[in-house]
């Protein structure tokens, strides 16, 4: 009992202390994947970024402080005038209930935070999350040296911290632990055959179905896993147990989501899933008829299902083929024939083109994003294959997928850095292992000579017994436990060959491990610069460095603010819809349209408003009953995402409503101006005029900083609108519509002298050029 004691205490103890030092890196990973995410707290404050956010600020605050139910009742008839909006049927309400449960949890331990405080660190608390997630996954793809490579890399990529910096509280601070940690559990489920695991599996994918749209990427995935193990011959109890309970009590959960509902099972992103599902039936039904059946008996039974199996097949697909037929596109949504099809959206959907996380990567952004992974991902593939099974096929899948569509949008290069981390993570844990194995054999074999000298000059010294001496059963013996010692000794011979093949240089494994320090060192340094300098400024505070110093622009608030104290509470606010959900959120005023864009007649008729002249533009804001115009200028600043250059995707998303709208007229020879060579009906538009309104008046020349060139048209007056408001560094601009004129008949010259004085007095009363 003693001696059995001591030889399972010391691996037993190695591995308690393996397990525990584990677990203090993995706090240390949850710490660092945090703490990278605050700079934007550190160097600026703590506020909400970029649009979407403010909605889901706005939803969060409605939820905390009227209950669960009035969120799911809520008609909001402050966006999308005058056709109001339903909220909880409209809006994936995972993000607000994750943080309005947070904040509950938090009060109700009296830890008095507000929900913008809440909100703003929500995204880095999930990161943390997602960390240990990929720790998770990939441990269950190659152990845990592997796991904990890819959860430090996550912890620290460029791609994911550009969404989920303190402030950027948006749906994918959420969805990507969701997402990862739904892939773990359908690896676990296939690993074990655990039907706990599987059911888990189904309620974390309901998690993911309510926090992000991206969901239809996980319900594709999987399908395309599971028909490649049958195809493949993998097909095993295990799979069916991860991949049923998944189809059928995951897309139960999904109906009950008001955003999704029917969507589930009637659109086609959903229709794979199904049709696996039923190939997966037939195939078990195979397998469990070959273990009862004798060989002969089985090729029948197995013709009679396969044709039932057929002819089921044959009827569902048809019952599909229908179903997609009666949809104009098929059943597909924009979004998703935007990624089979990378051309479509700028054909027919120019409102999804128009947004600029649509737009295909370059090549620049992928080392921006991922850097140094970029070139790991291809070793961490060639390692999954040594040797492949049902895990490291679903990373190898999950890879090409999301590469290729990282390759369609760039806003996906989000659900492509979970995949490189991991692949990355595989292939720099296999690195390690074969080099410090290398390093330890070479030590060893050093030893081993020295040993054998030493032994060979003991035993020259020893004197030999005579061979004659031995008796013939002693031989005997001798020999029979000679063969069965080689008997045993033959497979760990094996492996310790396999293990040497894979053996360098004791030289060259420390030179490679010295470059993949310096790999990781560099890593490091570009995620924190870009954590720091390039993520963690809120699109809503600008900053600039000079000469002179740092430049902070606060133009967007000042705006915001002055529309909450100066305007009456009922007023409505035209502008383009980049800017409808912060101004509705900041200052609690009625916008037409917003950044939902699920209307897209309604955005087409602003963008008419904005491509037509001022007398027309006027009649259409009139008519939705608009009092102020929100313009956004960055030309006297430098600042290159203003209105004038979204223009063009004004007049095409007009244009593809409303016919007298055409893109040629305002074009120079297909090119885009504002310059003296400008057309007229560019010139003449109420973007223009709005834009570049007493713009001669801050240099004497009107010259645009965005677009390096005088403007054409400097000196104007506005008839229908008047100016009330512009922001200290211009890049914000209100305007009001003039009251309609009244219509007497028989006005006399007198009169009309008249009004034009008072005009006249009325345009030197408007605010002065804040620059004099």
């Amino acid at each position: 009992m003693a001696a059995s004691s001591d030889t399972v205490t010391p691996s037993s103890l190695h591995l308690a202390f393996g397990n525990v030092f584990s677990l203090f890196i993995l706090i240390l990973i949850g710490v660092l994947a945090f703490s990278i995410r605050i700079f934007s707290v550190i160097k600026y404050e703590s506020v909400i970024h970029e649009f979407d956010p403010y909605f889901n600020y706005r939803v969060t605050q409605f939820l905390t402080k009227n209950g669960i139910y009035d969120f799911w009742n809520w008609f909001d008839d402050r966006t999308w005038y005058p056709l109001g909006r339903v909220i909880g049927g409209t809006v994936y309400p995972g993000l607000t209930l994750t943080a309005g449960t947070l904040w509950w949890i938090l009060n109700s331990l009296n830890i008095p935070l507000s929900v913008e405080t809440v909100c703003v660190f929500t995204a880095p608390t999930f990161s943390a999350f997602a960390a240990w997630a990929t720790y998770l996954l990939t441990k269950e793809v190659k152990g845990a040296g592997a796991g904990l490579t890819a959860a430090a890399l996550l912890a620290m990529v460029p791609s994911y911290i550009s969404r989920s910096v303190a402030g950027s509280y948006d749906n994918e601070a959420v969805a990507i632990f969701a997402l990862i940690f739904t892939f773990y559990l359908y690896i676990k489920t296939l690993n074990t055959g655990s039907l706990f695991y599987a059911t888990l599996n189904a309620l974390s994918y309901f998690y993911m179905v309510c926090s992000w749209g991206g969901y239809t990427f996980i319900i594709n995935l999987i399908p395309m896993h599971a028909l490649l193990c049958i195809l493949t011959g993998r097909y095993s109890s295990r799979l069916y147990i991860a991949y049923a309970p998944l189809v059928i009590l995951g897309t139960l959960l999904a109906a009950l989501v008001p955003v999704v509902g029917f969507n589930a099972v009637m659109t086609s992103e959903h229709f794979a899933s199904f049709l696996v599902f039923l190939i997966l039936n037939v195939v078990g039904l195979v397998y469990y008829i070959k273990g009862m059946l004798t060989p002969k008996m089985f090729k029948v039974a197995v013709t009679l299902v396969v044709s039932a199996g057929l002819i089921v097949c044959c009827a569902m697909v048809a019952v599909l083929v229908a179903l997609v037929a009666s949809s104009p596109t098929k059943g597909w949504s924009g979004r998703s024939l935007s990624l089979l099809d990378p051309t479509y959206a700028s054909k027919y959907i120019p409102i999804i083109a128009s947004v600029s996380e649509h737009q295909p990567p370059t090549w620049p952004s992928y080392f921006m994003d991922i850097n140094v992974l970029a070139f790991l991902v291809p070793a961490g593939i060639i390692a999954c294959f040594l040797p492949l099974t049902d895990a490291s096929s679903f990373v190898i899948l999950y890879i090409v997928t999301s590469v290729y569509f990282s390759g369609v949008m760039v806003r996906l290069m989000l659900v492509l850095a979970p995949a490189a981390c991991i692949m990355s993570g595989i292939a720099l844990s296999s690195a390690f292992g074969v080099f410090t194995r290398s390093i330890k054999f070479a030590s060893i074999g050093k030893q081993a000579d020295a040993g054998d000298n030493r032994d060979g000059v003991t035993q020259n010294d020893v004197v030999k017994p005579d061979r004659n001496e031995e008796l013939p059963k002693e031989k005997a013996s001798r020999k029979k436990k000679k063969e069965k010692e080689n008997v045993e000794k033959a497979p760990i011979a094996t492996k310790k060959s396999e293990k040497r093949l894979l053996m360098l240089p004791m030289e060259a494994s420390v030179v490679a491990i010295l470059l993949l320090i310096l790999l990781g060192a560099f890593y490091v340094v570009h995620c924190v610069w870009a954590a720091a300098e390039a993520y963690s400024a809120p699109s809503i505070v600008l900053t600039s460095q000079s000469h002179d110093g740092l430049h902070v622009f606060d133009d967007f608030r000042e705006a915001y603010a002055w529309l909450s104290h100066n305007t009456d509470v009922d007023d409505k606010v035209a502008s383009w819809w980049d800017y409808g959900y912060q101004t509705t959120a900041m200052a609690n005023r009625t916008v037409i349209v917003d950044n939902n864009t699920w209307n897209n007649t309604h955005i087409a008729t602003v963008g008419t408003a904005m491509s037509s002249p001022e007398k027309a533009a006027w009649e259409i804001f009139n008519s939705l009953d608009v009092k102020y115009v929100l313009v956004v200028f960055g030309g006297l600043v430098g600042y290159p995402s203003d209105d004038i250059n979204k223009f063009l995707w004004m007049v095409r998303i007009g244009g593809g409503v409303f016919p007298h709208i055409k893109e040629p007229d305002y074009l120079r020879d297909g090119q885009y101006r504002i310059d003296s060579m400008a057309t007229p009906t560019m010139l003449n538009s109420l973007m223009y005029k709005l834009s570049y309104y007493r713009f001669v008046e801050t240099d004497g020349k009107g010259y645009d900083r965005v677009r390096r060139t005088e403007i054409g048209k400097k000196h104007f007056k506005l008839t229908h609108f008047e100016e009330v408001f512009t922001t200290h560094h211009w890049m914000v601009r209100l305007y009001k519509l003039k009251p309609p004129k009244n219509r007497i008949r028989g006005k006399t010259k007198k009169s009309k002298s008249k009004a034009t004085s008072t005009s006249s007095k009325r345009s030197a009363t408007q605010k002065k050029n804040p620059w004099q």
